[in-house]
């Protein structure tokens, strides 16, 4: 009889409750249990989970170390898929394979490059991958002359922070002067050039930023699953113009992320996303994690989720390939549950709280909300 996996998501996203489904509806039939920690108790991915726990605040990366490794222990976790202290976390793999645990993340050396997007772009244009021009920058003075460089060179300029993830930090430069124009509608992107010189000169400390040109759509983000063996073993790429979504195949944006994903190790799951410059793609940003979108991969008949944990147990899946690519669809949000907990009063005489619930007695209420539409 085929034992039961058990499978731990740290801190992740709230979409990959989709990544949780897709691993109990594998294709082996396999039981899979997951246990799944956070800091914020509405996250429905506790909701989602067999057993959940809420993550102590404040450790350090080496502290959280400590913490994991004990996770592993008392719930027998099989593979571990961490998103945060990912760095410090694979740094000690060597442990967590002594305690059982295959943790689903590249090297750490994988990690490293890619944590530092300057680092990033200098180490892939090293193997001919095409990547924007940008500029690092740490001071006022160093924007206005990024910035100024741009115009000149008939771009947009824009900037996010060094490190980062999930598009935090990231801004569009216009010189437009502020005005009652950028508090109509919803909130922009674009920030105007003096107000960000302003805050720069006000600021304490340095900041750390990527200037760059703003890139064109398409956006092409690539999912590609990665043997220990540094062979990629699946490539699809996820169309994103304006709300279209779709997939492709084609070899302009899966070739260069392949040589990425092999060159760099990026074990098991990773994204790696391009962009238009002119009329040819360069790398935007790559992920050392599943995407939070990796799940509409459904739509082509792939289980991505599966297959990786599957490598991280030993169990080769093989070489993989889309047996359809899915029609353009968009996305939507729909209801999830969180965990039940006593609600505040909400009269005026005494009430009883409601009784704590264990996770596993949440699940039907709505599960399986689609998130992916098809148009």
């Amino acid at each position: 009889m085929v034992s039961r996996v058990r499978v731990w998501l740290n801190r992740t996203y709230a979409e990959n409750v989709f990544f949780m489904d897709q691993l109990r509806r594998n294709p082996s039939d396999r039981a899979v249990e997951i246990h799944a920690t956070h800091g914020d108790p509405d996250s429905p991915v506790l909701a989602a989970a067999d057993t959940a726990e809420l993550e102590p605040e404040g450790l350090s990366p080496a502290g959280y170390v400590e913490y994991a490794l004990d996770q592993c222990a008392r719930r027998g976790i099989d593979v571990f898929v961490p998103r945060l202290h990912q760095s410090a976390v694979v740094a000690h793999r060597a442990e967590f394979e002594a305690a059982g645990t295959a943790v689903l993340a590249p090297p750490p050396e994988a990690v490293a490059v890619f944590h530092d997007k300057v680092i990033a772009y200098e180490a892939v244009q090293a193997i001919g991958v095409p990547v924007p021009p940008w500029y690092r920058v740490r001071s006022a003075d160093e924007l206005v002359a990024a910035v100024e460089q741009l115009e000149a060179d008939g771009h947009r300029a824009c900037f996010k922070p060094a490190s980062g993830a999930g598009g935090v930090g990231f801004r569009v430069i216009t010189r437009t002067p502020f005005s009652l124009t950028q508090l109509s509608g919803f909130p922009s992107p674009y920030v105007p050039l003096d107000l960000v010189l302003q805050a720069l000169r006000q600021a304490e400390e340095p900041v750390d930023w990527l200037v760059m040109p703003r890139l064109e759509q398409p956006e092409v983000s690539v999912d590609c699953l990665t043997g220990p063996d540094g062979r990629v073993r699946l490539a699809v790429g996820r169309t994103k113009n304006g709300r279209r979504r779709g997939f492709t195949l084609h070899e302009q944006w899966l070739e260069p992320a392949r040589r990425i994903a092999e060159g760099f190790g990026l074990h098991y799951l990773s994204n790696i996303q391009f962009r238009m410059f002119g009329d040819r793609p360069v790398l935007m940003d790559v992920n050392t994690r599943p995407a939070g979108g990796l799940h509409q991969l459904a739509l082509c008949g792939v289980n991505a989720p599966w297959a990786a944990v599957q490598l991280a147990l030993g169990e080769d899946p093989g070489e993989m390939a889309p047996p359809f690519l899915g029609q353009d669809y968009t996305v939507v949000s729909g209801p999830r549950p969180v965990r039940p907990v006593s609600l505040p009063q909400q009269r005026s005489e005494p009430t009883e709280p409601l009784p704590a619930m264990p996770v596993d007695s949440v699940g039907a209420a709505v599960r399986g909300a689609v998130e992916a539409v098809r148009l």
